[in-house]
């Protein structure tokens, strides 16, 4: 038989549709997949069984009637554990939230359902979603499919795992400063971040909705896309994708500086493909993303913070210290310089758009270092704050410029490169995403 957790979205959903693949046996595969694997458990929070053979039974029927709903519909697809499941706990991969049980479904789960997605169920992730490495010493660390010793990405952790792992066809998570992207590129696979709002976060638990997306984690950029039309989000036709006059513009400023030695052998050889097959590589410095990045601390921690006070000061040795420590820094942002970080954060944005204006996107090195290794950042603090930071580095220029975003594997395992597109091309930035893929394969 056929190995359907090898398969793509794309391609399982093709099966169902011409009734080579019934839907409840996919479903059924998948599931025993996760019950049986030896990290199933450190992967999966919970799996909802009832309601995803529920909905493979309905995508059978719809499948033998010829009423599909779309290309993935009966496609299992897995969610992260913020996004709400009725009846079913919701934790933010925090005890903080232990026994939640939210009432009704995220609105982009609402979707997913009346698209023909099944739920498989929910995956791990970083405490509260505050850390792009992944570790989750309070409920689970998910493993790395390229080395179980070293960090997944966070802190779309699991979703992440359940991809690579071949536990769901595709994930559903969360970036507010990378948390979609990070853990696609350490564990080789395709991330999108639409445009913030393209997607709505509606039953989804908040870390700073001034920067939450949504968007998929999966095997490639097509069905990443499909899996955002599914979402009701900004999808795109990928045929006839081309790199042929596409304008790439490298940025001098942060996210080219102080990379391992892999990433940047990795991102040069990238770029040498991509001039190869047509696309116009330009480099230049941009020194007003230092001020960005400066204003990235307060405003971010500042956001978290007035959302998770109460909950965290109830019981704060809930939290893994090193998370705890960087959410209460928001205790000491005051209101005035959150809007004055605003407000120049928002002039920032507009001067990028200008000296960005006549490139297709922005591309750099997916993350600056390779995964590393999980327990010396378990024994270290400070080394486990300092990491993160590097970690989250180059994919927070999307969400501080407010672009869309594309995470695609390149290089050794563990490395990748972003693609950056100006806000609202979104389906500008996925074709040239397929164009890129094609030509790194």
């Amino acid at each position: 038989m056929t190995d359907w957790r090898r398969m793509t979205a794309a391609a399982l959903g093709q099966g169902i549709g011409a009734g080579e693949i019934d839907p409840v046996e996919l479903t059924e595969h998948f599931l025993d997949a996760i019950d049986a694997h030896p990290d199933g458990a450190r992967i999966y929070a919970r799996t909802t069984p009832d309601r995803a053979l529920a909905e493979a039974a309905s995508a059978r029927e719809r499948a033998r009637l010829g009423l599909r709903r779309g290309p993935l519909d009966g496609v299992p697809v897995s969610w992260k554990d913020l996004f709400d499941s009725a009846g079913v706990e919701t934790g933010a991969g925090t005890r903080l939230m232990a026994g939640r049980v939210p009432g009704s479904d995220a609105e982009i789960l609402r979707r997913a359902t009346a698209a023909g997605l099944v739920c498989l169920g929910k995956t791990h992730m970083t405490e509260i979603a505050f850390s792009g490495l992944g570790l989750n010493p309070r409920t689970a660390t998910p493993p790395n499919i390229f080395d179980p010793e070293t960090a997944p990405g966070g802190s779309s952790s699991g979703a992440a795992a359940s991809v690579a792992h071949g536990l769901a066809p595709v994930a559903i998570g969360s970036d507010t400063g990378g948390s979609i992207r990070v853990p696609s590129v350490w564990n080789g696979l395709v991330g999108l971040k639409p445009t913030h709002g393209a997607l709505p976060m509606q039953g989804a638990v908040p870390l700073c909705t001034s920067f939450d997306t949504a968007g998929p984690l999966a095997r490639t950029v097509a069905d990443g896309v499909l899996a955002l039309e599914a979402l009701g989000g900004p999808a795109a036709d990928l045929r006839g994708a081309s790199l042929s006059g596409a304008r790439l513009l490298v940025i001098d400023t942060v996210v080219t500086e102080d990379f391992d030695p892999a990433v940047s052998r990795g991102f040069d050889a990238a770029l040498s493909r991509l001039d190869g097959e047509g696309a116009e590589i330009v480099r230049r410095a941009h020194p007003p993303l230092e001020e960005a990045y400066a204003l990235s601390g307060p405003l971010y921690t500042a956001e978290a913070w007035a959302w998770w006070r109460e909950r965290i000061e109830a019981a704060p040795d809930t939290l893994y210290p090193p998370i705890l420590d960087r959410v209460r820094a928001g205790r000491d942002v005051s209101a005035a310089d959150w809007i004055a970080g605003w407000d120049r954060l928002r002039a920032l944005r507009a001067g990028f758009r200008a000296a960005t204006a006549s490139f297709d996107a922005v591309i750099c090195p997916g993350v600056a270092i390779r995964p590393p290794k999980v327990q010396p950042l378990l024994d270290d603090s400070e080394a486990f704050r300092l990491t993160n930071l590097k970690t989250l580095r180059n994919t927070r220029l999307a969400n501080l410029m407010g672009l869309c975003s594309a995470a695609l594997p390149a290089g050794d395992p563990g490395c990748g490169v972003l693609l950056n597109g100006p806000a609202g091309a979104d389906r500008r930035l996925w074709r040239l995403a397929a164009a890129v893929e094609a030509a790194l394969a």
